[in-house]
Formats: C-alpha cells, structure tokens, sequence
C-alpha cells in the first residue's frame, strides 16, 4: 500500500514529467520561463490548483453526470485559480504582475484537465492529492530547469541576482522564444537518453478516458485498451 502511495506521489517527477514526458503545458513552460523567479511562481500556483481540484473532483466524482464532467471540472478548476489570483494580488503583488495572464490561464492548462479527467475523476482522495503534489512537483522542476539555463545564459543572472562571470557573455537568443524551445527540445532529449524513452506504458495512450473518444474519426475508439 506504501509503496503504491509513493509510486502514485513520485511519478510525476521523471517518470511520467507533465513537461517533458506528456508534453503537456507547454504555453506556460515557454512563457514563464526567462526568470526564475517567474518560473517558480507558476510552478508552485499550478501546484496548489492541481492538488485542491484533483481533491474537490475526486470526492465528487459518483455526483458529477459523465456528460457534464469536463465542464464541471473546468468550473472547480476555475474557483482555485480564482482564489490563488486573489492570493497573490493582495500578498504577492509583484509576483502577480510578473505572471500577468499566464495566472488565469492556468484554468486551462491541460495538466491541470488530463490529470482530473484521467486519474481524479477515477480514484479516492488520498492518491488524487499525492497525483496532483507529484504533478506539481515535477511541473515546477521542469520550470525552474528551464529558466535557469535560459536566464543564466540569456542575461547573466539568476533569480534575479547578477553572476559577474556571466553577466558581460550573455546570448540573448534564449530569453526569447527560439531560445525557450531549443531549451525545451534539449532537456525533453537529455530526460528521454536518462529514462531510455521507456517512461510509459503503451496502455496509457489508449482512448479510454478521452473526451474525444466518441466523436474521434480515427476508429480508435472501437480499439481494446493497451493496442
């Protein structure tokens, strides 16, 4: 049982990385990424909505009609983002500037959704919250990789702190956005040579659970779970 509840917790931070392995979020990952600063801010914002909706659904998950689930979902995901908003623009001004939209985006940031969708909705409480910490955690990592490589190198500082060896060679390309992507494309490599891209089951990129499954022009719909 133990080792279950770690295994669910842990996941997210290699194994199956929300950034890096699902490739999902990647409008925030690039977008908030050239401090980090800004980077940890939203890491740690997207934690605290994926932990408290993936509670919130899966203790509502037997009340929620499967035909309204998705925007159900959407309306309690919503709430939390609201109230980090709030949070963060009475106690946290400058961070709340520094994030701008990308803070209310975080309503529609699809780890947010797959993780409600695929693993809220289907089990208890316990392991929701640990999903959502392990997601978190791993989102966050990923964030603050990225915008360290890119705000050391593209200005010569780090969390907003000058690095005097730095700071007169900086290549301005990777605080922009072909910087952020050959950034993204380079950790998404070196964490696919470490995990030996063998991170997920083939089963898990099944239709079971997709939204679109019903109205999907593929036929995959009709395809046993693991094909």
């Amino acid at each position: 049982m133990k080792n279950g509840k770690l295994s669910v917790l842990v996941k997210g931070i290699l194994k199956e990385n929300p950034v890096f392995v699902l490739i999902l979020g990647t409008c925030p990952t690039l977008a908030t990424t050239t401090t980090v600063v800004g980077a940890l801010a939203m890491g740690l914002a997207t934690m605290a909505v994926l932990i408290c909706s993936n509670v919130v659904i899966s203790l509502l998950r037997k009340f929620i009609p499967d035909v309204v689930r998705i925007p159900c979902y959407i309306v309690v995901i919503a709430g939390f983002v609201t109230i980090v908003q709030m949070f963060m623009h009475a106690f946290l001004p400058e961070l709340y500037e520094l994030l701008g939209v990308y803070l209310a985006l975080i309503t529609v940031n699809c780890i947010i959704l797959g993780r409600a969708e695929m693993f809220a909705s289907k089990n208890k409480v316990l392991n929701s919250a640990l999903d959502g910490v392990g997601m978190g955690i791993g989102f966050t990592i990923a964030l603050v990789a990225m915008a360290t490589i890119r705000e050391v190198i593209g200005a010569g500082t780090f969390a907003g702190m000058e690095i005097p060896f730095m700071v007169n060679h900086t290549v301005d390309i990777f605080i922009k956005a072909p910087g952020g992507l050959m950034v993204y494309g380079f950790l998404i490599a070196v964490v696919n040579v470490i995990t030996k891209g063998k991170v997920i089951k083939k089963k898990e990129f099944s239709c079971a659970g997709c939204p679109s499954a019903g109205v999907c022009n593929g036929g995959c719909k009709n395809k046993k779970e693991g094909e």
